[in-house]
């Protein structure tokens, strides 16, 4: 990182005590701010513009880091689709706009491959975005998170608002959220599989037929990639962050079984859905724009993520 650039900014991390946001805060503590602020839901509601005016006011920022969201996996979209929409587009929409209002010096969204197409080519490049509807399943979600990128565009091209956009891949790693209600495919798949071999259980039922396929980013990679176009991006157009490997979700559970020690058999239920068929990011504006590429290899990240889980849920 850019010690130089960071000197004694102060900067807002919206979402700082969730999964991405945490692993940018340890980051962000290694360098030579002035003030870190993390804005607590109980206290500044996100969806509330009031709020939203109110922690500006006391934070006086140099950067926003707009780390937070509302997600989750294919179930609660499916099962609160108004809400994930809801929910994300109010806060982005309008902490963007009162950041602009309240002269802060550069903006940092980030969105989700869930705003791509459902059928695009692969891999995904930033110029798929705008070429087709989101997958059904997490279509409103996708579709909030995209609306920050037109707004980005619009208040740098009428105001000369420094605002960035990046689209990570999926996200893993020690501090994801395991809930089984609201948990992606990775911890949910690690919590299923140990509890399944503590109960002696047979076998673990997944959705879909195991065909899709999907990429996954670790999350200090992700944070990294975070900083580091914080540092030197400038541009409207948004940016990949992945890992650049494709795997399906049969390979996926093969490894994770193996990494749990279950042994028990694997049972599809072809009736619930896959999601999205193919995920997998081009990555090459990220190298080339400000020099990120990803360093954890899969196996070692997932090997991480499950000793963690195993040390923190005993």
């Amino acid at each position: 990182m850019n010690q130089e650039f960071w000197r004694s900014k102060r900067v807002v991390v919206t979402g700082g005590a969730g999964f991405l946001g945490g692993a940018v805060v340890r980051q962000l503590d290694q360098l030579d701010l002035e003030d870190i602020i993390i804005p607590r839901s109980s206290e500044h509601d996100l969806r509330d513009r009031d709020a939203i005016r109110d922690l500006l006011a006391i934070a006086k920022p140099d950067i926003v880091l707009h780390l937070a969201a509302k997600v989750g996996g294919i179930g609660a979209n499916r099962e609160h689709p108004a809400l994930f929409f809801y929910d994300n587009l109010m806060m982005s929409v309008q902490l963007l706009h009162e950041s602009w209002q309240a002269g802060v010096g550069k903006f940092v969204g980030v969105g989700t491959v869930c705003s791509y197409p459902k059928i695009a080519p692969i891999p995904f490049k930033e110029e798929s975005l705008w070429e087709g509807y989101p997958e059904e399943t997490n279509a409103p979600y996708g579709l909030a998170k995209k609306n920050l990128i037109v707004q980005s565009k619009a208040y740098q091209d009428e105001y000369d608002f420094d605002s960035i956009n990046l689209i990570p891949v999926n996200l893993y790693g020690p501090g994801d959220n395991f809930d089984l209600e609201s948990s992606h495919v990775i911890p949910a798949l690690i919590r299923r599989m140990l509890e399944a071999k503590s109960l002696g259980a047979e076998s673990v039922e997944i959705w879909g037929d195991g065909s899709a396929t999907r990429e996954f980013l670790f999350v200090d990679d992700a944070a990294s990639g975070l900083l580091m176009a914080t540092e030197s991006y400038k541009k409207t157009d948004p940016i990949n962050l992945g890992s650049g490997e494709e795997i399906s979700i049969r390979d996926l559970t093969t490894k994770i079984a193996r990494a749990t020690g279950f042994e028990g058999s694997i049972v599809w239920d072809t009736t619930k859905p896959n999601g999205q068929p193919r995920r997998k990011l081009d990555t090459s504006k990220a190298k080339t724009e400000f020099g990120f590429e990803s360093t954890t290899e899969f196996d070692r990240g997932l090997a991480r993520t499950v000793d963690w889980y195993q040390s923190t849920h005993k």
